[in-house]
C-alpha cells in the first residue's frame, strides 16, 4: 500500500519534472533565437523562423502553440523576477499550477519592491495551501501592497462589464455575466436565500431552484407577467406538432435546439412572447402563429388601424390610447386579430366585471356571456370573421 508520504514524494518529483521541462523549453527557445539571429537571413525571414520555435516545441511535447507561449512567458517571468519562487519550483516544493498563479500576480504588480515582497512570502503559503486558496491570497496581496494600482485596474475592468449567452448541446447553454464582485456576491446570496426559502418539499435541487429563480427574475415582473418584449422564433416540423414523431424545435437562426415539449409547457404559462413557424419536411413554411399573451407591436398597429377607436359602445377614445384586450381571455383565447380589440382602460375594467356589450367589426352588438367574455363563434358571421382574420394576416406579414 502506498502511504501519504510516498504520494507527497511523487508529487514533489512531478513538480520538479515540470520545472525541468519548462526550463528546457525556455533554454531551447533562447538557443534557437540566438542561432537564427546569427544567420544572414533577412529580418523578415529571421522573424518567421523565430515564430516557428513555439510550434517546434509544441510538436516535441504534444502542446499547442498557445500552451507553449504561456509556459515560456511564465518561466521567463518567474526565473527573472522571483528567484525564490523559481528555486522552490526546481526543487518540487510547488508545482506548475501554483507557479502560473504567482506569475500572473507578478505580471499585475507595477513596482519592483512589491514583486520582491511577493517572492519572499508566497512560497511558504503556496506549498501548504490549495491552488484556489493561493489564488485568493495573491489577489488580496496585490490589492494591499499596491492599492492605488489595484483601484486603477478595477476601474478599467469595470468598463468591460458585459453579459453573454452561449448555447450548448442538448437544449442547454450558459449565461455569463461579468459584473463587479460586490454585485455578484449580492446576487449569489439572494439566490441562496430565496432558493432555500422555497422549502424542503420542493423536489428541485438547490442549484435547480437558483437557476429557475434567476430566469424568472430576468424575464418576469413581480406580478409574474413578462418583463421583456423580445420575440423568439422557432421552427416546428408539422409532424412533431401533430405528435407523429419527436423531432426537436430549432431556433430561427439555427443556433439552439430544444425538445418540442419544452415549448408546449412554456407557452402554457403565457409568460413568453413566441412565434410558431410550422414547416413541412422540406423546410417550407406552412403556418405562422403568435403564441404570446401580449400582442407584438405590428399586431397592435393592425388592431389600431382596423378599429380606430375604443370598441365600447359610444366611446371615441383613439385606439392608440387604449388597451389591446383579448375578447376571450388568454390563454383560452389566442393573441390574434379576431380575438383582440382596443378598449379604453375604464371600459376594459367594465368588461372584466361583465357589464360591457360586445361590438363586432360590423357594428352588431352581442351581450357578454356570464361565463365567457367572448361571443360564441356561431354568432359571428363569416364575413365578420374574415374581416378580423385579415388583420392577423396583415399584421404578421408586415405589409
Amino acid at each position: 500500500m502506498i502511504e501519504t508520504d510516498r504520494l507527497a514524494e511523487l508529487a514533489r518529483s512531478r513538480a520538479a519534472a515540470e520545472a525541468a521541462e519548462w526550463a528546457g523549453m525556455l533554454q531551447y527557445s533562447i538557443d534557437e533565437e540566438a542561432r537564427v539571429d546569427a544567420t544572414d537571413l533577412s529580418p523578415l525571414a529571421k522573424q518567421a523562423n523565430i515564430a516557428m520555435i513555439p510550434m517546434e516545441i509544441g510538436t516535441a511535447t504534444g502542446l499547442s502553440e498557445g500552451q507553449v507561449h504561456r509556459r515560456l512567458a511564465v518561466t521567463r517571468r518567474v526565473r527573472e523576477k522571483a528567484p525564490m519562487t523559481w528555486l522552490a519550483f526546481r526543487k518540487g516544493r510547488i508545482d506548475a499550477a501554483r507557479v502560473q498563479i504567482i506569475s500572473d500576480g507578478i505580471d499585475k504588480l507595477k513596482r519592483d519592491a512589491s514583486i520582491v515582497r511577493l517572492d519572499q512570502r508566497v512560497v511558504t503559503y503556496a506549498e501548504t495551501h490549495t491552488t484556489a486558496q493561493l489564488r485568493q491570497w495573491v489577489r488580496r496581496f496585490i490589492a494591499r501592497v499596491e492599492p492605488d494600482e489595484h483601484e486603477k485596474r478595477a476601474e478599467d475592468e469595470r468598463k468591460t462589464r458585459r453579459v453573454d449567452a452561449f448555447h450548448g448541446d442538448d437544449g442547454m447553454g450558459f449565461l455569463d455575466a461579468k459584473l463587479p464582485s460586490y454585485l455578484l456576491a449580492a446576487i449569489d446570496k439572494r439566490l441562496i436565500k430565496e432558493a432555500k426559502a422555497l422549502g424542503a418539499d420542493d423536489p428541485r435541487t438547490l442549484q435547480q431552484r437558483r437557476a429557475d429563480l434567476l430566469a424568472a427574475w430576468l424575464t418576469t415582473n413581480e406580478a409574474g407577467e413578462p418583463a421583456i418584449h423580445a420575440d423568439i422564433a422557432v421552427t416546428i416540423p408539422a409532424a412533431s406538432l401533430a405528435g407523429v414523431n419527436d423531432d426537436p424545435i430549432i431556433s430561427a437562426d439555427g443556433d439552439w435546439v430544444i425538445p418540442a415539449a419544452w415549448i408546449t409547457d412554456l407557452v402554457a404559462t403565457g409568460n413568453t412572447l413566441w412565434h410558431r413557424i410550422i414547416t413541412d419536411g422540406a423546410g417550407h413554411t406552412l403556418d405562422h402563429t403568435y403564441l404570446g399573451r401580449f400582442a407584438p407591436e405590428i399586431l397592435k398597429k393592425a388592431i389600431v388601424f382596423r378599429d380606430g377607436v375604443c370598441q365600447a359602445p359610444g366611446c371615441t377614445t383613439p385606439a392608440d390610447q387604449c388597451d389591446i384586450d383579448h375578447r376571450e381571455p388568454h390563454p383560452e383565447g389566442p393573441t390574434a386579430g379576431f380575438n383582440l380589440w382596443p378598449l379604453h382602460r375604464r371600459h376594459h375594467g367594465m368588461k372584466g366585471h361583465g357589464v360591457l356589450r360586445w361590438v363586432l367589426p360590423s357594428g352588431r352588438e352581442i351581450p357578454v356571456e356570464t361565463t365567457s367574455h367572448s361571443p360564441p363563434l356561431d354568432e359571428i358571421s363569416w364575413a365578420e370573421h374574415d374581416l378580423a382574420q385579415f388583420a392577423v394576416e396583415f399584421s404578421l406579414s408586415g405589409r
